[in-house]
């Protein structure tokens, strides 16, 4: 067990977010996205899990990593079909996460279904989440960390 990690962050979790670069995509899916098909076409290369609704995941990845600053779609949910402006709790779950950990309103993009699909192929890697929700399907772009700087030194 490590000190002040988030104890759903399995070593290869891990291992992946600290792989990970400045505009590196992250895919958390729901149990019913194609994950482990899309996964093997991810840089990564293998479909990663955590066990635990779509939320929880968000809040465990975002403890560690920053979101993009630079551009406007760091952040994206998968639309529903038909319906590309409604938000569905899991969504409405997720954004209180990503507020939470960015310390602001960080409202999420969207992205239709099959270009979440293609997008998410091209991705750093997938982690699925145990959530059985429809459209819990999320794409976040790595940020950077600003280093530590020291005036006048």
């Amino acid at each position: 067990m490590l000190k002040h990690l988030d104890p759903l962050l399995n070593a290869d979790v891990l291992h992946a977010l600290r792989s990970m670069g400045h505009g590196d995509d992250l895919v958390i899916s729901d149990t019913n996205f194609p994950a482990d098909s899309v996964a093997r076409q991810t840089a990564y290369g293998k479909l990663l899990h955590i066990d635990a609704d779509a939320a929880r995941v968000t809040r465990a990845v975002l403890s560690v990593m920053p979101l993009d600053t630079f551009v406007d779609d760091a952040a994206l949910r998968m639309e529903v079909v038909g319906k590309p402006k409604e938000i569905l709790p899991v969504a409405a779950e997720v954004q209180k996460e990503i507020d939470l950990a960015e310390g602001k309103s960080w409202p999420m993009g969207t992205i239709e279904r099959f270009a979440f699909y293609e997008r998410a192929k091209k991705a750093y890697c997938v982690i699925q989440s145990s959530d059985r929700r429809f459209y819990g399907c999320f794409i976040f772009k790595m940020g950077v960390i600003a280093p530590d700087v020291k005036l006048g030194v």
